[in-house]
């Protein structure tokens, strides 16, 4: 199959519908440890074949997917001897070593089956933080759909760390859909549909979820079976709630509704898309990054930040709270205490009690060159 150049693809139209499904050129797909785990701890052979028997399926109909999948944890946990997930991040990344390669095993057996190429793509929380990384990754994951490859996406938990990490997947999968300009995102678990209570005490299923209106009074707490998954029903409608509001629409549902919510069928409770596409680095700081800090700021900052959308000085901070480094992610906060907006800061904490109040050019000619930049630049923040 010949090269495609990496073209930018429109967000899906306000109040898509479940047909988007059908018709997509481009779908990410999630699914947890709990959807693919045995009773007995380990990964469930048939649920493993019967997933990539209805990815393969959509695949070979035209359809571009990119799997998404946990599990590599839970894979090597017998191998290890281990009865349950560990709970020290070394047992766990040491898990995950042995898992991942078994996991990917399975998979390509299960998706060879139908002639189904797959690969292995290992991401971490700082490859969507830094450019260079991110635009690798598109490059790569686009260069492997254009093959005809079905990218299985995990997050690299050898190296991955308990400050900056996904935790889940589910989070990892709305970036991912970002990222490569997915039409829609799937988030597959062992939970049909979100429902407006408890499902064994009658609930009722929410079929649709127009915006963050609609889940008010929504009750959300789910884990998942085996002990061997870090997320959730809640973790699921945060990353929805991520995709619709960066203009791609998701789809909630159960493993076993997998080819049905592919067909575009009405399983499930879909996100329809409430806002538009965000560079990826701003997503992330929206949704993901660890807040190191508090920057307080005046009216005037608030006023400048907030509504006039500008970089925020020296000048327009009056506190400063927590340690934080340069290049980490801090909050602006109103004097009483709203949160307006999220940055990355240019400087680190015990650098800027000397320069509150003052003006870039003053603290230049009196510090030297490097004090004379903004604290947190425009392009660097987001407004919450």
């Amino acid at each position: 199959m010949t090269s495609k150049a990496v073209t930018a693809r429109p967000a899906a139209a306000p109040g898509a519908d479940r047909s988007v499904l059908s018709g997509a050129r481009r779908i990410v797909v999630k699914v947890g440890s709990s959807s693919l785990t045995s009773i007995k701890g380990g990964i469930s052979e048939e649920a493993l074949t019967d997933l990539a028997d209805a990815l393969a399926r959509k695949r070979n109909a035209g359809t571009e997917i990119i799997l998404v999948s946990s599990g590599a944890i839970a894979a090597g946990l017998a191998p290890l001897g281990l009865a349950k997930r560990p709970r020290d991040l070394a047992t766990q990344q040491a898990a995950a070593s042995v898992g991942q390669g078994l996991l990917m095993a399975r998979y390509t057996h299960a998706f060879g089956a139908h002639g189904v190429t797959v690969s292995q793509v290992l991401l971490t929380a700082d490859d969507f933080m830094r450019r260079r990384q991110h635009t690798n990754a598109l490059r790569a994951l686009d260069r492997l759909l254009n093959l005809g490859v079905v990218p299985v996406v995990n997050e690299n938990d050898t190296v991955a760390t308990h400050e900056i990490r996904f935790g889940d997947n589910d989070r990892l999968a709305a970036l991912v859909a970002h990222l490569v300009r997915a039409d829609a995102l799937v988030l597959l678990s062992d939970v049909d549909s979100l429902y407006d209570g408890p499902p064994a005490h009658g609930a009722k299923r929410i079929a649709h979820i127009a915006g963050p209106q609609d889940l008010e009074g929504v009750t959300i707490g789910r884990t998942g079976k085996a002990g061997t998954g870090t997320g959730g029903m809640v973790t699921k409608v945060e990353a929805a709630t991520i995709a619709a509001d960066s203009g791609i629409p998701a789809l909630v549902t159960s493993t076993g509704n997998a080819a049905a919510a592919l067909a575009g069928q009405d399983v499930g409770t879909w996100f329809s898309v409430n806002g538009s596409r965000k560079p990826v680095r701003l997503l992330w700081l929206a949704h993901l990054a660890s807040v190191e800090g508090t920057l307080v700021l005046d009216d005037g900052a608030v006023k400048a930040v907030r509504d006039r959308h500008t970089s925020l000085l020296p000048a327009g901070i009056s506190a400063v709270r927590g340690h934080f480094e340069a290049g980490d992610a801090v909050e602006m906060v109103s004097p009483d205490g709203t949160v307006i907006a999220r940055g990355l800061v240019n400087y680190a904490a015990e650098e800027l009690p000397q320069m509150l109040g003052r003006s870039t050019q003053e603290l230049g000619k009196e510090l030297g060159r490097g004090y004379d930049r903004v604290v947190v630049h425009v392009d660097d923040l987001v407004l919450v």
